[in-house]
């Protein structure tokens, strides 16, 4: 079998209550897909995504899931399985981003942030692997992780080790699940318009941000149009990259760093 040959039906889209997962979960229901919806605590914006997945004519499920308690993590995402009687698409979106001075930072937040981070995305993927390949079908599997998957950011120890982690699991997990026909790639999103970051799409557009090339913030549905092409029949030869999704920010490493004056990105983590 040829991944070219791939029809995706049903997909999953972790943290789908809002933001980059809630488009994506759009993005994968205007391809036709039905879609296992999962929140942590906002189950009104859950109820919201599924809601807007039915009006494009597709089948929307709803589960709480806290990536951080691992025990449940993997019963959860077999119960979203069975109810959309398969798999084809998995979209791992869910985590969450604890700040604190490298000096300052506590085991118990540091475990916090891998966990929900790291651990709880490998028991997903994993679960989520494993039908792929009892179906024998393929499949595809995307990790939304951050341009901080490849660069680092003061005040953020956990978040940066959990999504380098992360996009080295993603890489390892390509390698072995090729022979079974299932791609596995990361997107990584740089600074994007979202509720988490406090921004709208408006501000996307109407903030000038000089640091990065295209000269704004992204927003939730350019990310989307990534994860969509990825899950797709059109990405059959794409498996083990990572796609910065993030105006050409990473690019402006040693620029930026040239460019500075003074220093007060070194107490930036304590803002």
């Amino acid at each position: 079998m040829s991944t070219s040959n791939f029809s995706p039906r049903r997909a999953i889209v972790t943290g789908s209550n809002s933001g980059i997962g809630r488009a994506t979960a759009l993005a994968l229901a205007e391809a036709g897909m039905d879609v296992g919806i999962t929140f942590h605590s906002d189950s009104d914006g859950a109820d919201e995504t599924a809601a807007m997945v039915r009006s494009l004519g597709r089948d929307a499920h709803i589960a709480q899931l806290d990536t951080g308690e691992l025990d449940s993590v993997s019963g959860t995402i077999t119960s979203l399985i069975e109810k959309l009687g398969g798999l084809d698409v998995f979209v791992n979106n869910a985590g969450v981003m604890d700040v604190a001075p490298f000096l300052e930072m506590d085991l118990e937040t540091w475990r916090h942030t891998i966990a929900a981070d790291l651990d709880g995305a490998f028991v997903a993927i994993q679960t989520a692997a494993k039908t792929m390949v009892e179906q024998g079908a393929g499949g595809r599997i995307i990790g939304v992780t951050s341009v901080h998957e490849h660069q680092p950011r003061v005040g953020s120890s956990a978040y940066d080790a959990a999504k380098h982690g992360f996009g080295g699991l993603l890489k390892t997990a390509a390698l072995e699940l090729g022979q079974h026909d299932i791609t596995v790639n990361a997107v990584a999103p740089g600074e994007i318009a979202t509720p988490m970051n406090d921004m709208t799409d408006e501000d996307a557009f109407s903030t000038h941000r000089p640091g990065i090339p295209l000269g704004r913030s992204g927003i939730a549905g350019e990310i989307a149009s990534v994860i969509a092409f990825l899950a797709s029949p059109a990405s059959s030869y794409v498996t083990g990259a990572s796609w910065a999704v993030d105006g050409g920010m990473l690019q402006m490493g040693p620029q930026g760093g040239s460019h500075l004056t003074t220093d007060d990105w070194r107490g930036a983590a304590t803002e």
